[in-house]
Formats: structure tokens, C-alpha cells, sequence
């Protein structure tokens, strides 16, 4: 368990600086179909160290504005806040912050940069839907996250994905605005530059690149925070429960989007579960394995 704690941190590492570049190639792929050159490349890595930067202390406020949540009142949500405080003593965690989010989907999330800067958020669905030793497994699926650091990278990658995408729609309307029209390369036959359609091929597939490397951000960590939970509950029939609720509840979390599908303990968007001619394509992109695989695999415990 320890081992494979430390690979997700080496590998958390490797997929931030890997979203790091990504931007910067991004940034730099604009900078070429917009004829800015080497200046629009020193531009877009600026931009992108800025943007980074910013993601490692904001990120986590950021996940949580999104998403629409609010401090969970301890007095209000006594019983959520004692799960949390209890289950925090008993793995030497400091308690997170504690949100509530307005959303009759049972689900919830953690973020943050570390252990002594990290959130929880639960919807209002999952207090009604699950009972105590139920809450008590998702809870503690979502501390594993933040013991793991797990939390680092998922939330960095809510604000790079998303900047991926708005400077990859910015080149692509620039491009409408200019009639389609690449910058020459100033040859006499007049020629379209050939970097500059490269760039622009790399503008297309790069949202693509960063919805798969989301992906990957997430899957595996989701197994490893399963089995942590049952370590730190000693009581996995809590969480398989709790998954099989997840499973088959079809309410889709209205409080999530594109850019957070990663972060919650169960793939929130509509669409899971297709099985269209589109299936296997879909699934290229799912933010978590199938809670089939998931429940099988802590049965064996």
C-alpha cells in the first residue's frame, strides 16, 4: 500500500509537469497560426508558468466555486462533520475543510494541495440516500485521496484542462475571424508555412490529449482509494454499499462539468455507461472505472 502511495506520488509529479508542457505547446501552437513566432512561444510559456502557478494556490477554490459549494454549518451538519473528525483522529489526518453542495445526485469530492490545505464537498443527495456506515466509506474514500495526494494533481488539472480548452477555442475562432487563413511563409509561390499548419493540427487533438491525461489522472487513483478507505474503516461491506447505491442511482450530479468529472467518487455526467457503436470511443474518456470492477475488487478483500 505504501509503495503504491509513493508511485502516485512520483507519477503526480510527471502528469503536472506533463500538463505544464501541453499548455506551453498549446500556448506556442497559437502563437504560430496567429503569426507571432518565437515571441508568441516566449509569450505562451509565460502565460503557462503564470497559469500553473496560480492553478497550485487557487485551484481548490476554484473546484469548489464551480461546483457551488458552501460550508457545511457544524451544527446543521453535525453528523457529517463528526464522520470526518472521527475518521481524521483515527488515520492522524487533519480535518479538512467541510462543504455542502445543493444537488439531489448522491456524490462528493475532495481537493486541495495537501493534507493541511484540503476540502471535502458532499451533496445534499448522498446525506439523504446513504446511511451512517455508507457516508462513514465515501467519506473516508475521499480522506484517501487526501493522504494519498491525490488532491494535487486532480485540482491542478480542473484549471489547466480548462485553460487547454479556452486557449484552444480562442485560436480556433481567431482562425474563423480570419476567414480560415494561416500566415504565409513568405515564399514567392506564396505557400501556406507549414509550421503554422502544424500548429493548427496540434490546436485541434490538444483538447483531446488533455481530456485523455484527465482521465488517466483519476482511474487508478479511484481503485487506490477504495481499498484506503476499507483500510481506514476497516469495514469495506460500508463502501460497497455505498457503490452499489452510486450504481444504480441515476440522478446526474447537475453540480458537475467537463473540467471536474475527475474529482468525484463516481463519474458524474450523463452518457456513463453507453453502449452505442460510440461506446468504446466513450470510454476512452471516462474519468473513473466502471463501479463494477470497483465493487469486485474490494469484495475480494
Amino acid at each position: 500500500m505504501f509503495e503504491l502511495i509513493r508511485s502516485n506520488k512520483r507519477r503526480s509529479v510527471a502528469l503536472i509537469a506533463a500538463f505544464v508542457v501541453i499548455l506551453s505547446l498549446v500556448g506556442a501552437a497559437l502563437g504560430v497560426v496567429l503569426g507571432y513566432g518565437l515571441q508568441g512561444t516566449l509569450i505562451a510559456l509565460v502565460v503557462s508558468g503564470g497559469v500553473a502557478f496560480a492553478s497550485y494556490w487557487k485551484a481548490d477554490a476554484i473546484a469548489l466555486s464551480v461546483s457551488r459549494a458552501k460550508p457545511a454549518d457544524p451544527q446543521q451538519y453535525q453528523r457529517l462533520h463528526n464522520l470526518v473528525e472521527g475518521l481524521c483522529i483515527a488515520s492522524g489526518l487533519p480535518k479538512p475543510r467541510v462543504y455542502i453542495i445543493d444537488d439531489p445526485a448522491p456524490n462528493a469530492f475532495a481537493t486541495g494541495r495537501d493534507p493541511k490545505h484540503a476540502a471535502i464537498a458532499v451533496t445534499t443527495g448522498l446525506l439523504e440516500k446513504m446511511n451512517r456506515v455508507e457516508l462513514e466509506g465515501v467519506v473516508a474514500h475521499e480522506l484517501s485521496h487526501i493522504r494519498n495526494y491525490d488532491i494535487l494533481v486532480s485540482t491542478l488539472a480542473v484549471t489547466l484542462v480548462g485553460a487547454v480548452a479556452l486557449i484552444t477555442n480562442f485560436g480556433v475562432r481567431a482562425m474563423w475571424w480570419n476567414g480560415g487563413r494561416v500566415p504565409r511563409s513568405g515564399d514567392r509561390d506564396g505557400g501556406t508555412n507549414p509550421i503554422a499548419i502544424i500548429g493548427l493540427v496540434f490546436l485541434v487533438i490538444s483538447p483531446f490529449i488533455a481530456k485523455a491525461m484527465q482521465a488517466a489522472v483519476s482511474r487508478r487513483r479511484e481503485t487506490l482509494a477504495d481499498v484506503s478507505a476499507c483500510q481506514m474503516t476497516r469495514y469495506p461491506p460500508g463502501l460497497i454499499s455505498a457503490l452499489e447505491k452510486l450504481r444504480d442511482d441515476v440522478t446526474v450530479t447537475h453540480s458537475a462539468s467537463t473540467a471536474t468529472a475527475h474529482l468525484w467518487i463516481e463519474q458524474p455526467m450523463s452518457g456513463v455507461g453507453d453502449s452505442g457503436h460510440m461506446s468504446r470511443w466513450n470510454r476512452m474518456f471516462d474519468t473513473h472505472p466502471p463501479l463494477e470492477e470497483r465493487i469486485a475488487l474490494l469484495r475480494e478483500l
